[in-house]
């Protein structure tokens, strides 16, 4: 085959490759002659069918076919002879077919860049990390207690107060007409709680048992049943029973109705808790500042298809955020234009960052093992408790689905294999340090 390179731009190439016309015939021929030793026509013994009959019947078909296995074989020849690494399949535009003499094609593709690694020893970073407070585990203990708290009746004389909890029935109206799901009985109302439509709870402050009051609320424009939304409301209210919370001491015998054989025990597993979160703060700023580092050392064109790729999503991210009402602070009242100029040099860095973390792994022979794919399923499959096998099943059925578990492993795996050839420095800082943004490159 005859190949001229005709595009240059950057990591985009294009190639004009042409097969002589009698590469091509003499490839159908021989498939015409393979295929003649099994066809079988009416009139002729198997094997017998005369060649002239076998081309005018199935010359075109298998000249199709020819010819897309040719297009196929010298597009690969040329990846292969000039060394070229394609980010995407490569786009394949036939010129001049085998029936006007040579077959011609164009060829483009974009390749990925030639990277120069950096010299990872001489990466210094910080590692900051914090111990975690006495009194952090005192107010996580103080939390589990509050949740065990029983409800006692309030025996003296005295109406409902902030904090308190109400057994009441009700009644409620609109022009003096009750409304679906305005009626209950015996339902407990926290004195201040969240939940409720504004004004209710707060209405029945100083109420005492087997006391009646009507609580004026108004609904909330977004409520969700639109019959009443935004409508002013009267609830009819009857107490029946007044109860305060009361939190138990945190002491042996509550560690030991939780299900642990000490007070000891309970706390070291609330300290671990904390541990671990503080350590994935550590991660997490340990790892920005790493890629904050390289991308610092290197510099190199990327192809232009994946910072699209990458910008795109971005931008899918920025729209669902905004119909939402979700966008950030600092991206209200930008136009698109302003937007764009923002977010498009962070696909850029993203994918570099990826180009580069990817060299890093394959030139050190970073592999994902099986076991650490199915350890990751199973950690997608304990976020969905009660579905665990359902969860299973759809990795079972969707392979892809389990390939998009390979990209974070891998990344996590070079990112680890860096820092242990980095300087790392520890600092002992404030656990409220450790608490930065903790959103991804």
């Amino acid at each position: 085959m005859l190949v001229t390179e005709t595009l240059t731009d950057g990591l985009k190439r294009g190639y004009t490759v042409s097969v002589p016309s009698d590469a091509i015939e003499s490839k159908r021929t021989a498939k015409l002659a393979e295929l003649s030793k099994t066809l079988r026509l009416p009139g002729f013994r198997p094997g017998k069918v005369p060649p002239s009959l076998v081309k005018q019947r199935y010359g075109n078909a298998v000249l199709g076919e020819v010819l897309e296995a040719a297009v196929n074989d010298a597009t690969e020849k040329l990846i292969a002879e000039r060394n070229l690494r394609s980010v995407a399949k490569p786009k394949v535009e036939v010129t001049s077919a085998f029936a006007a003499g040579d077959l011609e094609f164009k060829v483009e593709l974009e390749i990925f860049p030639e990277i120069t690694l950096p010299e990872l020893g001489a990466i210094s970073l910080v590692r900051y990390v914090a111990e975690v407070p006495a009194e952090k585990i005192d107010a996580a203990l103080g939390e589990i207690a509050a949740r065990q708290k029983e409800m006692v009746d309030v025996t003296e004389d005295r109406g409902a107060e902030a904090g308190d909890t109400l057994v009441v029935d009700y009644r409620g109206t609109v022009d003096g007409v009750a409304f679906q799901g305005g009626t209950g009985s015996d339902m407990a109302v926290e004195i201040g709680g969240t939940g409720f439509i504004p004004g209710f709870s707060e209405g029945m402050v100083g109420l005492k048992p087997d006391e009646t009051r009507e609580v004026p609320v108004t609904f909330p424009a977004e409520y969700h049943a639109k019959e009443l939304a935004g409508k002013d409301a009267i609830f009819t209210i009857t107490a029946k029973k007044l109860q305060r919370g009361v939190v138990p001491e945190l002491n042996e015998e509550l560690a030991v109705k939780l299900g642990f054989e000490s007070l000891e025990e309970l706390r070291k597993l609330v300290t671990s808790q904390i541990r671990r979160e503080y350590d994935q703060l550590t991660r997490l700023r340990l790892k920005r500042d790493l890629l904050d580092a390289l991308a610092a050392k290197v510099d190199f064109p990327v192809p232009a298809s994946m910072v699209e790729a990458e910008f795109q999503q971005i931008w899918a991210r920025l729209e669902a955020d905004r119909k939402s009402g979700q966008l950030d602070q600092e991206d209200q009242g930008k136009d698109e234009a302003t937007l764009a100029a923002e977010y498009r040099p962070i696909a850029e860095r993203r994918v570099r960052l990826g180009l580069l973390l990817a060299e890093i792994g394959r030139s050190n022979k970073i592999v994902i093992e099986t076991e650490e794919l199915n350890r990751a399923v199973q950690a997608e499959a304990m976020r969905y408790r009660g579905q665990e096998a359902k969860v299973f099943e759809y990795f079972r059925k969707n392979p892809q689905a389990v390939e998009a578990l390979r990209g974070p492993i891998f990344e996590d795996k070079v990112v680890d294999f860096i820092l242990e050839l980095a300087k790392i420095e520890d600092k002992q800082v404030a656990p409220d340090e450790l608490s930065i943004d903790p959103e991804s490159v």
